[in-house]
């Protein structure tokens, strides 16, 4: 993980007419685990989410309802607002485009362009996609003349705008794409961006006019305009930080950490740089464009109708397995399948299984023959030895992996190190050692498979930090349950032998009741 004192990691903002997907989730929940990891190794962090409220769209929406934008837009972000508070996303801010603190940002943001030279006015006629609130070329568009995004008709357009000049900046984009490989992440989107960079690169229209689009942030040169969504929407990652310092008086902006989803990669990865290079300002350090979740190797869609709704997995399964599962199962810039079939597996066998019934077996033993204390340990034979050299290589390789953007790699790690631990009671078989006089033996074996499913808790309490936090406070650890939902442990919490003999704990029904699939 980072060296740095602090972090600032971003999602997109959604688009507030949306219903929240998994897709979205995913994203959030992305964040939010990144975020909890970075405050658990001691980093102040910032997490950014919020919505994008601007554009044909929301205002064709408001009038189908009969209803203002903004009243429309008020209605519609409590979805995406509820759904985090449900998901146990603890966002350190929720912007909306609406807002007046970003709305001058923004103005100051286009000021900031012209004065570079990098804004002018021409006529343009090209084919306009309003779903998607982009105008192509005649070359763009897929047969039929429709939209290569959605794949949806496209309107031919003439009308006067304002351009932001885009092109003077590739040659600049395409060096800093080259010398900073950590810039755009994975791989695959390097190139891809790389390859899009290989053919010139066109200026950006940045207007509507308000006789064609009135639900915007009005244009600052021209009181005829509004200023292109796409533009305004980018400005909410510096926005919201731009009055804040970070603990060391620097500014939080550049974001460290950008999520995305691939569909948007171009608009972050060539848009965005180049109009905080033109404005003078700082660009993140890092856009990671994940992958897409596909049920039967299709992308969800609305009319397909296969589109995953988060709060009804979550609430039929738990939040907490939910986010586990989303994370463990995609890895980071690939796609990934859902099905609940496949949420469910990994729920029956890494949680019910595996860690749950690991705690459970601990419990039971420490409950029955430990009066409900946490045994001191005597002296460590090669299985203890063995066993404590995995917990500790375990505790020194998540933050790395973590650090690395492998999440899904961290919490495999810490499941090997729970399932070498139920390997390990079962060589020990205190059950059977009980039986036989074995106190020393079976005092040993509880303490070092109870620490390690301490560590356990503690690393994946970012992923799942309900449930984690319940287990804490089982073995002693947490006088609340609660406490991690809120809050993250301590960078010194973390480690191996850090289980104090003598601790009571509090046995309970299972943490993950294995799930019975029809």
């Amino acid at each position: 993980m980072s060296a740095q004192s602090s972090f600032y990691v971003t999602t997109p903002i959604y688009y507030v007419n949306d219903e929240p997907h998994i897709g979205h989730a995913y994203t959030t929940v992305l964040a939010d685990v990144i975020s909890r990891f970075h405050r658990l190794s001691g980093q102040e962090t910032f997490f950014l989410t919020g919505t994008d409220e601007h554009g044909q769209k929301v205002l064709t929406a408001a009038r189908a309802r009969g209803v203002d934008p903004q009243e429309h837009c008020d209605e519609m972000v409590q979805r995406f607002q509820r759904l985090w508070e449900r998901l146990e996303i603890r966002n350190d801010d929720f912007i909306r485009t609406t807002e007046e603190r970003h709305e001058r940002v923004v103005l100051d943001f286009v000021r900031r362009i012209d004065a570079a030279g990098d804004i002018y006015d021409a006529t343009y006629e090209g084919w306009y996609c309003i779903p998607d609130e982009r105008f192509w070329t005649e070359k763009d568009l897929l047969a039929g003349g429709n939209c290569p995004l959605c794949e949806r008709p496209t309107t031919k357009l003439t009308e006067r705008n304002y351009f932001f000049r885009m092109s003077r900046y590739q040659d600049w984009l395409i060096e800093h794409i080259r010398s900073n490989p950590e810039f755009l992440q994975p791989e695959s989107r390097r190139n891809e961006i790389l390859g899009f960079l290989r053919k010139p690169l066109g200026d950006l229209c940045i207007t509507r006019p308000k006789s064609r689009l009135g639900w915007g942030v009005p244009f600052p040169l021209d009181e005829e305009y509004v200023i292109y969504v796409w533009l305004d929407a980018l400005v909410n990652y510096y926005s919201a930080v731009v009055d804040r310092k970070r603990p060391d008086g620097s500014p939080w902006w550049p974001a460290d950490l950008h999520l995305i989803g691939k569909d948007i990669l171009t608009t972050h990865a060539v848009y965005w740089p180049t109009m905080l290079k033109s404005a003078g300002l700082p660009i993140p350090r890092t856009i990671l464009a994940h992958g897409w979740w596909l049920v039967e190797e299709t992308k969800m869609s609305k009319s397909l109708g296969n589109v995953v709704k988060p709060i009804s997995m979550a609430d039929r399964y738990g939040h907490d397995a939910f986010r586990y599962f989303l994370m463990r199962d995609m890895v980071l810039g690939q796609d990934a399948g859902f099905s609940e079939e496949s949420l469910v597996g990994r729920i029956n066998s890494d949680l019910a299984n595996d860690l749950g019934n690991c705690l459970n077996r601990v419990e039971r033993m420490i409950d029955k023959h430990c009066a409900r204390t946490v045994p001191e340990p005597g002296a460590s034979g090669a299985e203890e030895q063995e066993l404590e050299r995995i917990g500790r290589r375990t505790a020194e390789a998540v933050p790395a992996l973590i650090g690395e953007l492998k999440l899904h790699a961290a919490i495999e790690e810490t499941l090997q190190m729970v399932r070498a631990t139920n390997r390990y009671l079962e060589v020990k078989a205190p059950w059977k050692a009980v039986k036989e006089g074995g106190t020393a033996a079976v005092a040993s074996t509880l303490w070092f498979s109870t620490e390690a499913i301490r560590l356990a808790a503690s690393l994946l309490s970012p992923v799942m930090p309900a449930k984690c936090g319940e287990a804490l406070h089982r073995l002693g650890v947490l006088e609340d349950p609660a406490e991690l939902v809120s809050r993250p442990l301590r960078a010194d919490q973390i480690g191996w032998g850090l289980l104090e003999p003598g601790t009571e704990i509090r046995p309970g029904a299972p943490l993950f009741p294995r799930i019975e699939q029809t």
